[in-house]
């Protein structure tokens, strides 16, 4: 009874933290998206935003969600994906950033948010960002009992302009110290016809205590973060296109004999967060 008990509580945490798609562990290759979901749980009255702020940029990364699941459909590979907001507690954040919780986000303020105590980050902790993390620990440990130490890759969303500003490139691959996947990732972008790649732009891979910190700089895993811009994935068309690039690049990256076997062993780069 109390073993039933621990899997239905299991379920009802996966079910408002994240979900998850099955694949093929011995492949090696674990996709993530951590802002994947607009969602706001109830009991948080949609944190006083209206259905509006919730629809852009600022409640998760529009888009990322469909290429990542078509991604890990075309490659048949595991993949886990947020369930709830970033306005909620972001999931790309260490434990000690002032971002971890936003009370303005892009000029607008988020009332539900507004005067938020620690107590209340703890209970978000718990209930949301820490599963989700769990969750990317055993997945990993998962694929690692298989056979192969996996390479993490990480699905995120940019805006076309920012402040006015158009943003010229349709693809970025983020980066810390780890070359293994993010350069030949990189170079195999770089030579599709007619793409503007960007190169830790328009944010930084250097992030101490974001996701791919945690999972994969902290446990020697080679990975990276493709940043896609959301004006190119706003429907199922073009996210189906934007998966089919990066699925053509990832097999030839990870099938190359040259890189095969550094891809997939243990190896600490440290970051350029590290003090020195």
């Amino acid at each position: 009874m109390e073993q039933r008990l621990d899997q239905l509580r299991q379920e009802q945490t996966e079910a408002v933290s994240y979900r998850r798609i099955e694949g093929d562990w011995s492949q090696g290759l674990l996709i993530l998206c951590d802002h994947a979901d607009n969602r706001i749980p109830p009991p948080y009255g949609e944190l006083g935003l209206s259905p509006e702020d919730l629809n852009r940029h600022i409640a998760f990364d529009i888009g990322a969600a469909g290429v990542a699941e078509r991604l890990a459909e075309i490659l048949g590979v595991p993949a886990l994906l947020t369930r709830f907001s970033r306005l909620l507690i972001d999931p790309n954040r260490g434990l000690d950033d002032p971002t971890l919780v936003m009370q303005l986000s892009d000029g607008r303020i988020v009332p539900g948010n507004a005067g938020i105590d620690q107590t209340e980050i703890e209970a978000r902790i718990c209930r949301y960002y820490a599963p989700y993390h769990h969750a990317i620990e055993t997945a990993i440990d998962t694929a690692t009992a298989a056979g192969k130490p996996p390479v993490l890759l990480a699905v995120h969303s940019f805006t076309q302009a920012w402040k006015s500003v158009p943003r010229p490139w349709h693809v970025a691959v983020l980066r810390d110290k780890d070359p293994r996947l993010a350069l030949p990732l990189l170079t195999g972008l770089q030579a599709l016809p007619g793409i503007t790649v960007g190169d830790n732009v328009p944010y930084t891979g250097k992030l101490r205590g974001d996701t791919l910190y945690r999972h994969g700089t902290a446990r020697g895993l080679a990975h990276a973060l493709v940043e896609l811009r959301q004006d190119l994935i706003l429907g199922p068309e073009g996210q189906a296109e934007w998966a089919e690039h990066l699925a053509h690049v990832l097999r030839g990256v990870l099938e190359a004999a040259d890189l095969a076997p550094g891809l997939h062993a243990i190896e600490h780069y440290g970051s350029h967060t590290d003090a020195p």
